[in-house]
């Protein structure tokens, strides 16, 4: 009775907010086949953050060889401060060999850790995608992902660290070979099915808890359009099975990473609760910088159009997994604020890569001089800015400007039903930021904690740090 009361609440909510009066099945956020929305029917735009984790990401071995990479690891104080810089989501990375390192047998002491993550960000009011994460396959060949059992065919040579050659690594024969034989049709080395029955068991495990919202297929796979979106429509039922009331976030081809598009679905995706996840990385890993160094503003904006489109096809909301690039590249603060206004206008959720990083490139939101983590203040300017988190109402514009930092949201006249908007104030305009509703001026109290503003607006919202 709980459960029916709550359920028919969430749908009068949405039918007030102008949206899909369907029932929603997913907890804490549901999608109602554009959007993401929250308990009350709220569109909910997640600002999220990447953040590979010690123990969870597994990039160390058994046998004496010396680990790939060091990875730093996830404290109180880190989920904090994330959410107080206005990240409400965390895209939580985690391994096949580390779940399962030898076939049909799962690490229970490995899982207690990915708990361990998971209550660190739901602590801090974060929530989480439990993300399937792979880098050239695996750590025995490559950077991160399946266990040695489960590469075909076996590996010539074992890898270790330092991992100063990963560029080389993705593009290996054994790397190849090995994606090669998991994808083939038919699944004739039964590996999918292997995978299947591990994401069955990772799905029952955080099935019911109310930090996490769902969980990712695959990252990055390096197959073939066809290839990837069959096993996704598979792997997507076995989670949905498992965890009915958590969403599934899927992937498409990380060819896409480089053609910046891919080829539209012909159908909607046919499980309930999908959310299509592709990853933005426009001109950042071409070899030819110049496109970076002569970066104009329109030259991005087709890679996130076309990923809206794409959710579109497959009648899902959009959720860009992945975005990013270092601060000392061509262009990057204006790359930068120029993805966050096409997330915010293409009403987009989002997961910056990423929190700390102490072994490969310069990225991240830390810098890290071999002893002392520190915040680099160009980061948390682009990630920590005015936005809206949850849009009441059917939107007309959601807008946030680079050069004056202000948001300005509109929706139909009509369409909020008296339900608040929440928006995100960074820490530095705490005391500086006004609000308008229809130009009128508007008293609106910030969470020190995380930041937020309600404010109850049927038009023009307009927030200025």
């Amino acid at each position: 009775m709980r459960r029916a009361l709550a359920t028919a609440a969430a749908a009068a909510a949405a039918a007030a907010c102008g949206s899909d009066p369907t029932p929603p099945r997913e907890t804490p956020l549901w999608s109602d086949g554009t959007h993401l929305r929250d308990e009350r029917g709220r569109i909910a735009l997640l600002r999220g953050i990447n953040a590979r984790v010690e123990g969870v990401f597994d990039v160390t071995f058994s046998d004496g060889r010396i680990p790939l990479e060091e990875v730093p690891p996830l404290t109180a104080d880190d989920c904090r401060r994330m959410r107080a810089l206005g990240l409400d989501l965390l895209r939580l990375p985690i391994n096949w060999s580390g779940i399962e390192p030898e076939r049909d047998r799962y690490d229970e002491a490995y899982l207690q850790r990915v708990d361990a993550a998971i209550a660190c960000a739901a602590d801090a009011g974060v929530h989480v995608i439990v993300d399937l994460h792979e880098d050239a396959y695996s750590k025995e060949i490559g950077e991160d992902g399946a266990p040695l059992w489960a590469i075909v065919p076996p590996p010539e040579m074992l890898l270790q660290g330092p991992l100063t050659d990963l560029g080389d690594r993705r593009t290996s024969t054994q790397v190849i070979l090995a994606f090669d034989n998991f994808f083939a049709t038919g699944d004739p080395h039964g590996l999918q099915a292997e995978y299947f029955e591990m994401l069955e068991h990772v799905a029952t495990r955080w099935a019911d808890h109310p930090g996490v919202i769902g969980f990712e297929i695959f990252n990055e796979p390096i197959v073939g359009f066809a290839l990837v979106d069959a096993f996704n429509i598979a792997a997507a039922e076995v989670i949905k099975k498992a965890a009915p009331r958590k969403l599934v976030f899927f992937e498409p081809s990380a060819l896409r990473n480089f053609s910046d598009v891919v080829p539209p679905a012909s159908a909607p995706f046919p499980t309930p609760g999908a959310v299509y996840s592709p990853h933005v990385y426009t001109f950042v890993f071409s070899s030819d910088r110049t496109r970076l160094e002569n970066l104009q503003p329109a030259d991005l904006e087709s890679s996130v159009s076309l990923a809206r489109f794409e959710a579109d096809a497959w009648n899902t909301p959009l959720f860009i997994g992945e975005f990013g690039l270092g601060p000392p590249d061509p262009n990057a603060d204006l790359w930068m604020d120029v993805q966050s206004e096409l997330h915010d206008r293409y009403l987009a959720s989002n997961a910056f890569w990423l929190w700390k990083e102490n072994s490969q490139a310069s990225w991240g939101v830390h810098d890290w001089d071999g002893t002392t983590w520190t915040e680099r203040p160009q980061v948390v300017r682009w990630l920590s800015r005015v936005h809206a988190a949850r849009i009441a109402g059917d939107v007309v514009e959601n807008r946030w400007d680079r050069t004056t930092r202000a948001l300005r949201l509109e929706v139909a006249r009509g369409s909020s039903a008296g339900v608040p908007h929440v928006v995100y104030v960074p820490e530095a305009s705490a005391t500086t930021f006004t609000v308008t509703c229809n130009d009128v001026a508007v008293t609106a109290t910030r969470d020190a904690a995380t930041g937020l503003i309600e404010v109850a607006c049927d038009g023009v919202l307009a927030v200025s740090p």
